[in-house]
């Protein structure tokens, strides 16, 4: 089934489909209008990374065929094929545009779409009308970008400017005399020929007369894959070592200041490291020379120097003063395999819901009664008898869940015993509720407790990470333990407190939350701009908060 996007809305493509190789289509119109759509190949600057990767109608593919113009087909008014593993590093963000040629304004364009095929299947579509622009005439339609993995984002900018302004914001060069534009090229040979009755496998599939749910889409056929260069083909090349010079010694009675060591002779053939030209295995080794006052002794050879007083040794060394061969960070009860593992040791507090670390949480089933729901898959150890079972959302839950993108995975566990929960080494954080609320993307959401109740809550903007227009409200008694990529911060609301949209994790329900933009899309026409388009503002009574982390989504 497709999902629908809202304009704001980003996703992991590897959510929609686990296929590499897509189709891209795009249907915009208006009355007497002309469109141009075209894709630009950006680098990490968001600059256009090279001028053949701008793809447009007198330039219908790149070098390496990774991005390619198909044309006009199966209802669309302009398709691309996309094939993601193909694609040059330097390459970052694939930008999709439309602009109109000649006078006009998106403000008169009909009902329009840029969608994305696998395997045959449509598995998301953004849909957008001539309501949402004004006097624009180039809008960005969606985006794909990487960031760890390729996603998709449904944009919907406008420009004043038209083509012009785009080629500017891209940094790209506009030609003083465009040449006329050459005829249309043919479709290459992986479109569909004009008398076809049916696309391929990877290509769109015909216009549905009527609206039919989408069936689940599969994945295209594993492209051919690339060549690769023989490992260890390369010649090594091994250069000497530049040897680095010595710091300068402080100046005689400066702090820092030590008299001069006598050069350590280099150990023989054959000699223990440490042992004395001449001296018998067996014998003692002279007491090492006294250090100054207030300085530590050195370390003997092979052996790394001691921490500085007051400070832990750090992991592998010695503390001062422990005996050969206690493992670092032992108590001083003794040594031993089981003595060093005291330091992990899980950690009980006769509470329901435990931190282990700052990573790792611990929920007691036998406390509490009610079931816990937690993200599929975020189970990582168990104690007792529990039992894990498969949560459904319900067809509504599901349908709503595709349309805002606050669809969530969740498993049931119930028993008796103790669950560990994580996710990707992120950081969690029990939000312990009495009565009251809290939002919460569903993207940020690892567990709760079964007793709390949960519903989509729309919100006045877009771009709220994983959900554009919509987040979840946790309410009721109960925990919910939410993740974050760092550690967070805690801001109480004033009038002025405002966040990026794509850095917000949680926020009081009291709140209202509406969306704030310093720049104006006119000056987004021009280069230069500061790239923090879209804020949101949050007001509320004292004792609301909201919660970032440093990281954005």
């Amino acid at each position: 089934m497709a999902r629908e996007f809202q304009r704001g809305h980003k996703a992991k493509l590897s959510d929609l489909t686990p296929g590499t190789d897509l189709y891209v289509g795009v249907q915009i119109a208006a009355p007497g209008l002309t469109f141009d759509i075209s894709c630009f190949g950006l680098d990490a600057n968001e600059q256009l990374s090279d001028d053949r990767y701008f793809i447009f109608f007198n330039q219908p593919k790149s070098p390496e065929e990774s991005i390619q113009l198909l044309g006009a087909q199966s209802g669309d008014t302009e398709s691309f094929r996309v094939t993601l593993d193909r694609i040059p590093a330097a390459v970052q963000k694939l930008s999709f545009t439309a602009t109109i040629d000649g006078p006009g304004q998106m403000s008169q364009v009909g009902p329009g779409y840029i969608r994305i095929v696998a395997g045959g299947e449509e598995v998301v579509r953004y849909a957008f009308t001539g309501s949402e622009f004004t006097t624009e005439r180039a809008v960005m339609l969606g985006d794909f970008y990487l960031k760890d993995v390729w996603r998709f984002a449904a944009v919907g900018q406008g420009f004043d400017g038209g083509l012009e302004a785009l080629l500017k914001n891209f940094g790209g060069e506009v030609a003083e005399e465009e040449e006329a534009p050459a005829a249309p090229q043919a479709a290459p040979g992986f479109a569909p020929p004009a008398q076809a009755t049916a696309p391929p496998a990877f290509a769109a599939p015909a216009a549905p007369q009527a609206p039919q749910p989408a069936p689940s889409f599969g994945a295209p056929p594993a492209p051919a894959p690339a060549p690769q260069q023989p490992m260890h083909a390369a010649p090594t090349i091994a250069a000497p070592l530049t040897p680095q010079a010595p710091p300068a010694p402080a100046p005689y009675g400066q702090p820092g200041h030590q008299p001069p060591q006598p050069p350590q002779p280099q150990p023989q053939f054959g000699q223990v490291p440490g042992q004395i030209p001449g001296q018998h295995p067996g014998q003692p080794a002279p007491p090492a020379p006294t250090p100054p006052y207030g300085q530590p002794a050195p370390a003997p050879y092979g052996q790394p120097a001691p921490a500085p007083y007051g400070q832990p040794a750090p992991f592998g060394q010695q503390p001062p003063g422990a005996p050969p061969g206690v493992p670092q960070g032992l108590p001083a009860a003794g040594a031993g395999l089981h003595a060093a593992l005291q330091l992990y040791k899980e950690t009980a507090t006769g509470q329901r819901w435990t931190p282990q670390n700052q990573q790792l949480m611990r929920v007691d089933l036998t406390m509490g009664g009610a079931g816990v729901l937690a993200r599929q898959g975020s189970m990582v150890m168990y104690q007792g008898k529990v039992d894990f079972g498969y949560k459904g959302a319900g067809f509504v839950g599901r349908v709503v869940g595709n349309a805002t993108g606050q669809e969530m995975q969740l498993m049931r566990c119930t028993g008796r015993g103790q669950v560990f929960l994580a996710e990707e080494g992120s950081y969690l954080h029990p939000i312990e509720l009495q009565g009251d609320a809290i939002c919460v993307s569903a993207e940020s959401v690892l567990a709760f407790d079964e007793s709390l109740q949960y519903e989509v809550r729309r919100v006045e903007g877009h771009g709220i990470p994983g959900g554009a227009l919509f987040t979840m409200q946790f309410q009721g008694t109960g925990t919910v333990v939410i993740k974050t990529h760092g550690t967070p911060v805690v801001l109480p609301v004033t009038p002025t407190t405002f966040a990026d949209c794509n850095a917000v994790v949680a926020w009081s329900a009291a709140s209202q939350v509406i969306v704030s933009s310093q720049v104006r899309l006119r000056r987004n026409a021009y280069p230069g701009h500061s790239g923090e388009t879209v804020n949101l503002q949050f007001r509320g009574a004292p004792g609301n908060f909201i919660v970032v982390q440093p990281y954005e989504v």
